[in-house]
């Protein structure tokens, strides 16, 4: 008998398991270049019908040629490329002409999460959204979330509004890190369901019981490292509420929870903190630390003198009222509002 005939269960577990990793590896290689090919297929299409078909006095005689070219089509191909599918795909490539953009994105997005962002009005929004989807690698259950819950909005609110808004996607896209897109105001918790009063120990307790959201509200990036870390400074213990480490900034993130409006002190204390945590913890390959404090508000004037903006320390809000059940409460009463006006 050959020495290496497998002779026992464990044997036979042991080369199923691993035969089993490398032909699901190989199925997800696979989808994920079938999904490229399918992207970059739709954005040559879209480029070709723009330039060939659809360019200047021919729009509308060029609109007549889709509607045949989309039948002829579909006979042949059947689904996927219907009039308004191929509009759509002339869309996709008006909206990012830039091969060198699209070519990474079709690696990690499929078309359906393309044709969400491609039904945002602002371009501006739509690189936002395309970006981020792109580098955490949302779903489009994800993507869908982040737009209802107005990501960008609040992000361009911290950022103080679009500038250099467009260099930092570019870094993203191309290094993937771009600081100043790392940190958001206001951050919506409503998930946590915590009552309109609550302590610093129940906020803290919700944000443990639910970490995961808490990190997917936080954005890729974040690793979750200790709560109630101790910090002793001239014998005095001091505790901080939650310590984050961020792999793109290869930083660690200190957070404090504050049930109140930011005060002058909370500036102080981070401060504390962030210098004894780049004494002490970090290593030879780190960035400096730094602080975001939550809170139920912050002074526009206190933020812009003590630089928690844009400085080392962050102060931004936190929301726990369930702002998603009242947008779709609003938007069900626009949407009769509007079939009640056309009866």
């Amino acid at each position: 008998m050959p020495a290496n005939l497998l002779e026992s269960p464990d044997d036979d577990r042991a080369l199923l398991g691993g035969i089993s990793g490398l032909i699901e590896a190989a199925r997800t290689r696979a989808a994920a270049a079938v999904n490229s090919e399918l992207v970059m297929l739709y954005w040559s299409i879209g480029k070709r019908i723009r330039e060939d078909v659809l360019g200047g006095e021919r729009a509308e005689y060029g609109q007549a040629v889709v509607k045949r070219l989309a039948e002829r089509l579909t006979e042949r191909y059947g689904r996927g490329y219907s009039r308004s599918n191929l509009l759509r795909m002339v869309q996709f490539a008006e909206v990012w002409p830039d091969e060198a953009i699209v070519a990474p994105v079709a690696q990690q997005l499929p078309w359906t999460s393309i044709c969400i962002a491609l039904g945002l009005s602002d371009q501006h929004k739509r690189d936002f959204y395309l970006t981020f989807a792109a580098h955490e690698r949302w779903s489009k259950r994800t993507l869908r979330a982040k737009i209802d819950d107005k990501l960008y909005e609040r992000t361009i609110e911290a950022r103080g509004g679009v500038n250099g808004l467009e260099e930092e996607l570019a870094a993203l896209r191309h290094t993937g890190l771009a600081p100043g897109l790392v940190f958001r105001e206001p951050y919506v918790l409503d998930f946590l369901e915590l009552p309109p009063s609550h302590s610093e120990a129940v906020f803290e307790r919700a944000i443990l019981d639910d970490m995961w959201r808490f990190i997917v509200e936080l954005g890729g990036g974040f690793a979750f490292v200790d709560r109630q870390k101790r910090i002793t400074v001239d014998g005095d213990d001091y505790y901080l509420d939650l310590l984050f480490y961020h792999l793109g900034m290869r930083c660690f993130v200190a957070v404090e929870l504050k049930t109140r409006k930011l005060q002058p002190s909370d500036y102080g204390q981070m401060l504390l903190y962030l210098r004894w945590l780049d004494a002490n913890e970090r290593g030879p390959a780190d960035e400096a630390p730094v602080g975001l404090i939550l809170c139920t508000d912050r002074g526009p004037q206190q933020a812009r003198l003590l630089g928690l903006n844009d400085g080392e320390i962050r102060a931004a809000r936190y929301i726990t009222e369930p702002i998603r059940e009242r947008m779709q409460s609003r938007l069900r009463e626009a949407v009769d509002a509007l079939g009640d006006g056309l009866m």
